[in-house]
């Protein structure tokens, strides 16, 4: 009787997913306003200097540094210049009323904040000896000209849009969006809003699901619930493959007799990887549907688990960085945190456990009382997911690897 092989560790799931990961090519120029969310398809350069002039940093007046060294001086206001409005040269023994931004007058070296000066009349008393450069900004002190400001891959926020607005870029190429299928496997579901029949349970996969999926930007299309029989899955399968690039499924992924996801991937592609070693989340399926003879290459295909915390985490930690892969970022890799654990678990698992928990006021973990895969109420309750390695028990005061959902939601 031959050795059963050993289940992937997280880490060796994650790396055979990203290795087979083949980033989406095509590329649309949308409108700077309009490409929050998207990944940046080409780098971006500045093609100016920011800022474009001297400038300055606060409301007061610009002066000649020389003629202020006594601490106690007082200037001639020549001149008023507001932010978007040019001033003439600067001549010795007076200053200019000036506002935060607007540009430094040629001859004027230091800028003495209003606080520091007594105004009488068209003469100004700055009682201040600045030294040169004081409140100015200098140009090109934030970009360069010719510099790189976004590099390609990156995932576009609303800083990352004010900074190529900044630089006058007024669209990006950013890579289209992926298409990704989904659907969901079991006689026993049924969705919000229809009456339960005995056994049936409501598909809260396919709003957790679908939810994710749109926080990181897909163009879903849902095939809804697929009744549990081998043809039906293999049916919607092929149908899936052909206008998608990725397509994701909950449930079916199990051993028993009605769990047809296995075979109908195995018949209509091939799978590359079947069941991990971490906890909740061990069946997990990763493989390709062919698509028809029309259509070139395959659908990527990962199969979730159909418990509901399972699938959420699952997702959060091989679905999402393999679809930021696809999309192009390179760095996928959420933030660790290690943070006191202040709680105590001296049962241990063997495989490799992913825990919900909660930050509590005093900046240690508290740790959900129930961790069953079933128990969605933990994900809702919890900040983040304790990664607790195989056979390790955790007492109050340890340190552990916390990694926020923020880190993992986007």
């Amino acid at each position: 009787m031959t050795e059963k092989n050993p289940m992937l560790n997280a880490a060796e799931a994650l790396g055979l997913l990203l290795a087979a990961a083949r980033p989406v090519t095509e590329v649309e120029q949308l409108a700077t306003l309009q490409a929050n969310g998207r990944i940046l398809a080409r780098a971006q350069t500045s093609q100016l200097d920011v800022p474009p002039k001297d400038n300055t940093h606060m409301d007061g007046y610009a002066v000649r540094a020389a003629d202020c060294a006594s601490g106690a001086a007082t200037l001639t206001v020549s001149q008023r210049i507001p932010a978007g409005h040019v001033g003439n040269e600067l001549l010795a023994g007076t200053a200019a009323r000036i506002f935060t931004g607007a540009m430094i007058p040629e001859g004027a070296d230091a800028v003495v904040m209003q606080e520091m000066c007594a105004l009488d009349g068209d003469k100004v008393t700055i009682n201040h000896a600045p030294p040169a450069g004081e409140w100015i900004r200098r140009a090109g002190e934030d970009i360069r000209a010719g510099s790189l400001i976004l590099p390609a891959g990156t995932r576009l926020r609303g800083q990352e849009l004010g900074l190529a607005a900044s630089v006058g870029l007024a669209t990006l190429p950013v890579v289209r969006k992926l298409r990704v299928a989904v659907f969901f496997t079991g006689d026993e579901l049924a969705m919000p809003g229809e009456p339960l029949k005995p056994g049936a349970i409501y598909n809260s996969n396919k709003f957790t699901l679908r939810g994710l999926l749109e926080n990181l930007g897909c163009d879903i299309t849902d095939f809804g619930i697929v009744p549990d029989n081998l043809s039906a899955t293999r049916d919607t399968l092929r149908r899936a493959a052909q206008e998608h690039d990725l397509i994701v499924t909950s449930g079916g992924v199990s051993v028993g007799e009605e769990d047809h996801i296995k075979p109908a991937v195995e018949a209509e592609g091939r799978l590359n990887m079947w069941q991990i070693a971490i906890k909740p989340g061990k069946p997990l399926a990763f493989g390709e549907v062919n698509r028809t003879a029309d259509k070139s290459g395959a659908a990527f295909f990962i199969g979730l688990p159909g418990n509901p915390v399972s699938s959420f985490v699952t997702f959060l930690l091989f679905v999402r960085p393999f679809i930021l892969r696809l999309q192009g970022v390179q760095d996928v890799a959420p933030k660790r945190y290690t943070l006191r654990a202040d709680f105590t678990q001296n049962k241990n698992d063997r495989r490799n456990e992913f825990l919900r928990a909660k930050i509590n006021a005093q900046g240690g973990l508290d740790l959900f009382p129930n961790q069953s895969s079933g128990v969605l109420t933990s994900t809702v309750w919890g900040d983040g997911l304790i990664d607790n390695p195989p056979g390790c028990a955790i007492a109050r005061g340890d340190m552990v690897n916390f990694i926020p959902f923020s880190e993992l939601l986007h």
